[in-house]
């Protein structure tokens, strides 16, 4: 309601002065004669009753729209700093980062604490590998897995079916361990990413909360594929032993089959 009488006031005290700055131009542009006949000069009187008029009007009808925006938008500023983003439960906030901050760098210092505990140089290797948290040390595994475990038998040593199982198994065995360093290298990512986002927190201004909650949503959600990835591989691993299991079964009875029928040959020879 004060806009619009401030918007009023200002078109009328705009079309006065328009008036009044056309109307002494007119007698300014009239002869020397014309004017004099009008007595004094009166160029200079009514351009000061338009002034005058007008710095009426500024005082009355447009200083008072004018003050009450100004009150509104006192107001309104007086909100946002005591209601909106009160200074204190800003600066607690950025208190409580700072803390954070402290623990973040306990937290990274307690994550990637040495675990190694393999005492033999074959596998050593492998367990260095297996927690270098290096995805280029993916490469190195399969090697270093072959000299503690070995490779898949000949052919001459074992039956197909057999062979098929124990490269199965080991193919399983070796793609848990590169998960298992890949998530590792992408756990460091997320405790940087985390990192950052308290330290931008730190100086962030109210304003900017949207955007780093945003920031902090992304990652969340890469976090959670993260997890289901590594849960995907659990349940590959948990696969394979319940698959082998099953084989070993179908081995043994196939072997007391075999077993069966040599002994009835046996008999049936025997017989005779």
């Amino acid at each position: 309601m004060e806009r619009r009488s401030f918007i009023r006031a200002w078109n009328f005290v705009r079309n006065a002065l328009a008036l009044t700055l056309a109307f002494a131009i007119v007698v300014m542009l009239l002869p020397s004669k014309a004017r004099s006949q009008l007595g004094l000069d009166p160029c200079c009187a009514i351009i000061s009753a338009g002034l005058s008029t007008i710095s009426d009007l500024l005082s009355g009808v447009v200083a008072k729209p004018l003050g009450g925006i100004q009150q509104l938008e006192q107001q309104s500023f007086n909100f946002e700093q005591q209601v909106v983003f009160p200074l204190t439960a800003i600066n607690q906030a950025r208190g409580l980062a700072v803390q954070f901050q402290g623990q973040f760098a306990q937290m990274r210092q307690t994550f990637q604490a040495p675990v190694s505990s393999a005492t033999l140089a074959t596998p050593q290797q492998l367990e260095q590998s297996l927690l270098s948290r290096d995805p280029a040390a993916v490469s190195q595994i399969t090697t270093n897995y072959d000299s503690l475990y070995g490779a898949v038998m000949a052919a001459t040593d074992a039956p197909q079916p057999v062979r098929d199982l124990v490269d199965m198994t080991d193919a399983e065995a070796q793609a848990a361990m590169k998960k298992a360093v890949e998530i590792d290298a992408l756990a460091d990512l997320e405790l940087q990413a985390a990192e950052q986002i308290n330290q931008q927190l730190q100086t962030a201004a109210p304003g900017s909360a949207a955007i780093l909650e945003a920031q902090t949503s992304a990652w969340l959600v890469r976090a959670n594929a993260y997890t289901q990835s590594a849960m995907a591989e659990l349940v590959r691993v948990r696969s394979i032993e319940l698959a082998n299991q099953g084989a070993q079964m179908k081995f043994s009875t196939a072997h007391t089959s075999n077993l069966h029928s040599a002994g009835g040959q046996v008999l049936q020879q025997g017989a005779h």
